[in-house]
């Protein structure tokens, strides 16, 4: 059965929150251009939660609450509209949680509804997240058919001891079968690997990368495995490699993955020339991106301003605050202007994990700030050997990249005004 979405008008939407005064600087300049704009979905639900996973994902009920859920989306997005209107989206990336859970008609409304109020680029880049413990056949033919261009499967390993000590639902013969399933009908297609796991040599990390290598894929994401805070790992922590077998695997991979043809574009992404994630490199060169769903965040230009704003987590909060809102109820859980001291910083968190850095002019044209605000700090990291020199682009040198928070820790504090 086809689910419907009720389609409400911009005058129809909940009046926006209260937004701080634009900031004004002595010397600043403001945007002179909008940067891309891109929209994030957030999809709450997992089978079971991972035990390393501080994400805003929670244990599914017996019966998803799909209806709702897209009904509070729809309602979520238009009392967004007033802050993007008139803006063109370049990609979607519908993560989570665990979005593959999303029945068909789910997802295929879901993109109606916001075709139906956002303009699309003729080829935006749409990703769907997906746990291999979920994928069906007929569920990714339809995904594709709805407009879905690009699937991130989770893998994070081909080990099936790797894998139980993980906490994942699935075990390596079902990780190839939605490989295969995925690539059947999504023309690319990303595999998440994880390593440094608990009990990982550096041989059991490069056959995860000639297993992922195998199926010819042209997008890799490969991540450390850390210790976060508030997860079960964090207060029950596994016995992990030391830090000299992690070196290790991350020279086996970087090696590996050059030998394959691989770009290494951004300290946890590979790519093939041409097959880069648009979506996240948006993210990494200080892009828009309006973040919706619970607990999603965004990150909105205005030629005035910088605003960022994060939505309640709690999935049953947030659809009771946009579909039935007691006074004074809001489903943002921040709406805020970012001030222009944390700009240079906010900025060089994203711009230095791309390998390639970014154009010096971007700073400006992304920031609204004068290049002369962070002279010193820029001076100093060339003058310790973490920045490249060269003046018109802004980029760590291999030993900034290996020290990547002493660089950005550079950025911290108020900028010359």
């Amino acid at each position: 059965m086809p689910i419907s979405i009720p389609i409400r008008v911009a005058h129809q939407a909940a009046p926006k929150p209260k937004l701080a005064m634009p900031f004004a600087v002595p010397g600043q300049t403001i945007l002179t251009s909008l940067p891309p704009l891109a929209l994030y979905v957030h999809v709450p639900w997992c089978v079971r939660k991972c035990p390393y996973c501080d994400f805003n994902s929670h244990a599914a009920p017996d019966t998803l609450p799909e209806a709702r859920y897209l009904e509070a989306l729809a309602a979520d997005l238009d009392q967004s509209l007033p802050l993007v209107w008139g803006r063109k989206v370049v990609s979607i990336f519908i993560g989570g949680g665990t979005p593959s859970m999303l029945s068909a008609e789910t997802v295929d409304a879901m993109l109606a509804m916001i075709r139906s109020r956002l303009p699309l680029l003729p080829d935006a880049e749409i990703t769907l997240e997906a746990n291999p413990g979920t994928v069906e056949a007929g569920r990714f033919q339809a995904y594709a058919a709805s407009g879905v261009n690009r699937i991130s499967l989770g893998i994070q390993s081909f080990d099936d001891a790797s894998l139980k000590a993980l906490g994942r639902i699935h075990d390596g013969n079902e990780a190839r079968a939605a490989i295969e399933i995925a690539q059947r009908f999504i023309p690319r297609v990303n595999l998440d690997l994880m390593f440094a796991l608990p009990g990982q040599t550096a041989d059991a990390c490069r056959q995860d990368l000639e297993t992922a290598l195998s199926f010819g894929t042209t997008h890799l994401s490969v991540y450390h495995l850390t210790m976060e805070p508030n997860t079960v790992f964090a207060k029950y922590p596994p016995i992990l490699p030391d830090d000299d077998v992690a070196f290790e695997m991350q020279d086996v991979i970087e090696e590996r993955m050059t030998a394959a043809g691989f770009e290494h574009y951004e300290v946890s992404a590979y790519a093939k020339p041409g097959a880069r994630c648009f979506h996240n490199q948006n993210y990494w060169e200080f892009g828009d991106y309006l973040g919706i769903g619970p607990g999603a965040h965004g990150k909105l230009s205005f030629h005035d301003r910088i605003l960022r704003e994060a939505r309640v987590r709690s999935p049953d909060t947030w659809m009771a605050q946009l579909l039935a809102p007691t006074e004074g109820a809001t489903h943002l859980a921040e709406s805020r202007v970012v001030p222009p001291a944390d700009l240079p910083f906010e900025f060089m968190l994203n711009a230095l994990r791309l390998s390639d850095g970014v154009p010096t002019a971007s700073f400006t044209e992304r920031t609204g700030l004068g290049l002369q605000v962070i002279s010193r700090p820029l001076a100093e990291a060339v003058r310790k050997g973490l920045l490249d020199p060269d003046p018109t682009r802004i980029k760590a040198t291999p030993l900034g990249a290996r020290f990547l928070n002493d660089l950005q820790e550079l950025f911290l504090g108020d900028p010359e005004t």
